[in-house]
């Protein structure tokens, strides 16, 4: 089953469950999410639909003229953020149709895809978790990431060798996360685990696609 809906990540808090086990949860707001725009194999190539979503309830910017437009014809209000996913040819979804929350309502376990916090440009302990030297007085060698070079040959650096850089600000995915509670009313689904991202991200939920113990999985 495919199905996913963009939402926006709220914070972390703690539920209990049936068993009265106290599960720590991130709280995501998912949805309402109209869909923009049906695409299908003889028209554009391939099958999709475009879904939007609006987590600040204002118009998108002027340049996204072509949002704009979609919204339009699928009778929606202006979106902020979309994004399509596939489907197979035959499928039940209309243009002007929207997703929300009671779509998942049977989902066991779902997918997040999330972009991480940005660290900005750091060095090799921070970045890749390097041991450093010394600490002693005089060592002169503390938080480096020795030497990089290969002397006469070959004469340069390798590629993907583990340098200070940029640190963060990646799209990363977390899986099979366990639903554990829908409130339909709010739009919210908490989720079992933490997410990537900072308060107020945007980010997509979908149904997890390597869960066997799920119901619905694809």
């Amino acid at each position: 089953m495919n199905l996913e809906l963009i939402g926006k990540k709220l914070g972390m808090s703690q539920v209990y469950d049936e068993d009265n086990n106290l599960v720590p949860v991130t709280i995501i707001e998912a949805g309402p999410c109209p869909i923009l725009q049906v695409k299908t194999t003889g028209k554009e190539g391939y099958s999709a639909i475009q879904i939007g979503f609006n987590p600040r309830g204002k118009a998108p910017n002027k340049a996204n003229r072509c949002l704009t437009s979609h919204a339009k014809k699928a009778g929606a209000e202006a979106q902020q953020v979309s994004q399509e996913f596939r489907l197979p040819e035959e499928h039940d979804y209309k243009q002007g149709s929207i997703l929300t929350v009671e779509n998942f309502k049977e989902i066991q376990t779902v997918d997040v895809v999330s972009t991480t916090k940005g660290k900005g440009f750091q060095g090799v302990v921070k970045r890749w978790n390097f041991a450093g030297g010394p600490a002693s007085h005089g060592s002169m060698f503390h938080r480096r990431g020795g030497s990089y070079g290969l002397c006469q040959w070959p004469g340069r650096v390798f590629k993907n060798k583990k340098m200070p850089g940029h640190t963060g600000d990646v799209s990363r995915t977390t899986q099979n996360l366990k639903v554990i509670k829908i409130l339909p009313e709010r739009n919210l689904v908490m989720v079992k685990g933490s997410v990537p991202g900072h308060k107020g991200c945007v980010l997509t939920i979908r149904v997890s696609k390597k869960s066997k113990s799920s119901k619905y999985h694809a």
